[in-house]
């Protein structure tokens, strides 16, 4: 589908400044919306929102389809009567640009199990009442989810194909004997993500009347170590014993000499056309309802996917394959009716894949940072977009402009210094300009482009397991931006929306 010409901030909820080491979905966060309304922004991205595992990445998950229960934020708890004032000013830490994880877990754990237990004990009859119809819709990922949590946490977070054999495998004894088990588990868990959607919820709302819409982001594959693939291994390649066979990644490249090895397992892709695709039709019509539009990662995988053996340690050997194409979103349409789509189709593009997300009519992807190493025919410059895009001057997995600039060659800086008429100085604001006056239907900044910060306030550098994940940023940051060079831009190219959500 096509979108409204409009403007919008990437920022995920782990980098509001908040008070017990990251960022949540309390008051910052509306705090943010207020700064996207008041300077005429109508688009919010973030990444993933599904519980993190290994290196806090968003893109490695327990779930495809659970809320990570570390964005809870303690003071919507405190405004519940479900948490004390005097219980969360302890484990207030001060607010810095990198997320201290380790000290937020721990904190927030305790505050979670006393939050869950006053609920079990002395919650109102409309929040119970809420909480069984939440239990009930989402019964189909929630029930599983909930026990692999338990089982997790049992078994030292080791992959579940380590487990008893009996619960790896799902026996129908087993399965009973551990929900009886961990019941105080699992009703734990169960409450962690009714105040997840609760307060997610909440918040989507707050921005939606705003005028906001929030774009999410899903990605392709699962993690091994994940709910879908034990509660469905028939989707997945994996064997009897769940192990892995055929993981996905892609072959080698002018960017890496032995590709990338992902190790996440692949699809059976037959098994869920035969299935009428309804794994995948849940997971789109869960992410439509908690976001108003969403970015699709690795779409060419679609089209066409990296098969590698699960034995090898690179994806130099491997294989494309093809992929399931129209005939899943197509299935997808005509479940859902409407399918608001980011295709995120970087990197070598094929006819297959263009075809793919043009017969959809979902925008593409430009990123104004790979503009400027090739010359005028290269399809990242503003002058070559379609209208049915969105431009982006950098995203997650970039250094900020600034970053860019001053770590990219002379060659690239006198092209950029060029095609923007500056001196580079303020690179960022050139990049914002050029994607605002674009064509391109929407134009979206990482935040950190807005508030002019160097390489040290990126997000994450690709194939690195650590030090990713972590920037914050402070409340003063915030009230630094220049919300009038914003407005001045947004009014300047047409990209102000009036018509609601």
């Amino acid at each position: 589908m096509r979108f409204p010409r409009s403007c919008g901030a990437l920022v995920h909820p782990t980098s509001f400044p908040g008070k017990y080491g990251t960022g949540d979905l309390g008051h910052e966060a509306r705090e943010f919306i207020d700064f996207l309304q008041d300077t005429g922004q109508t688009i919010w991205q973030i990444l993933p929102l599904t519980p993190t595992g290994y290196g806090n990445s968003p893109y490695a998950s327990y779930s495809a389809f659970a809320g990570n229960s570390y964005l809870i934020s303690p003071d919507l708890l405190v405004e519940k009567g479900l948490l004390k004032a005097e219980e969360t000013s302890q484990y207030e830490i001060p607010v810095k640009t990198e997320a201290d994880y380790e000290a937020s877990f721990a904190s927030r754990d305790i505050l979670y199990s006393k939050a869950s237990a006053r609920f079990y004990e002395n919650g109102d009859k409309k929040e119970h009442e809420a909480f069984g119809d939440f239990k009930k819709d989402n019964a189909h990922w929630l029930d599983d989810y909930v026990l692999f949590m338990a089982c997790l946490k049992y078994f030292d977070r080791r992959p579940w194909n380590q487990w008893d054999s009996d619960i790896a495998k799902r026996e129908k004894k087993a399965m009973k004997a551990y929900r009886k088990k961990f019941n105080n588990e699992i009703d734990y868990q169960y409450w962690l993500q009714f105040e997840f959607d609760q307060q997610w919820s909440s918040l989507k709302s707050y921005a939606n009347d705003r005028d906001i819409r929030v774009v999410g982001d899903i990605p392709i594959f699962v993690d091994h170590n994940s709910a879908d693939v034990w509660a469905n291994p028939e989707y997945f390649e994996v064997d009897a014993e769940g192990n892995r066979q055929l993981v996905a990644g892609v072959p080698p490249d002018y960017f890496s000499k032995t590709g990338q090895l992902w190790g996440n397992p692949l699809y059976k892709w037959d098994e869920l056309e035969r299935d009428g695709y309804s794994w995948w039709v849940a997971r789109f019509k869960h992410m439509f309802r908690i976001c108003d539009a969403i970015r699709v990662d690795h779409f060419r995988g679609f089209d066409a996917y990296w098969q590698v053996e699960a034995t090898e340690k690179t994806a130099e050997k491997g294989e494309w394959i093809e992929g399931p194409g129209e005939k899943l979103f197509q299935t997808i349409l005509d479940e859902c009716g409407e399918i608001p789509i980011i295709a995120e189709d970087l990197g070598f593009v094929t006819k297959g894949v263009e075809q793919l997300r043009d017969q959809f009519n979902f925008p593409g992807m430009k990123i104004i940072q790979f503009a400027f190493d090739s010359d005028s025919s290269n399809s990242f410059l503003p002058h070559n977009y379609p209208q049915n895009c969105v431009t982006y001057s950098g995203t997650h997995d970039n250094d900020t402009a600034l970053g860019w600039y001053n770590s990219t060659s002379e060659a690239e800086q006198h092209r950029a210094r060029i095609y923007t008429r500056s001196d580079g100085n303020e690179i960022n604001w050139e990049f914002i300009r050029l994607g605002m006056l674009s064509v391109a239907d929407q134009a979206i900044f990482p935040l950190q482009d807005y508030m002019g910060l160097d390489g040290s306030h990126r997000m994450n550098i690709p194939g690195t397991s650590s030090g990713n994940w972590l920037w914050r940023y402070t409340p003063e940051m915030l009230g630094k931006i220049d919300r009038n060079r914003i407005r001045g831009l947004i009014n300047l190219s047409n990209r102000r929306v009036n018509s609601s959500v």
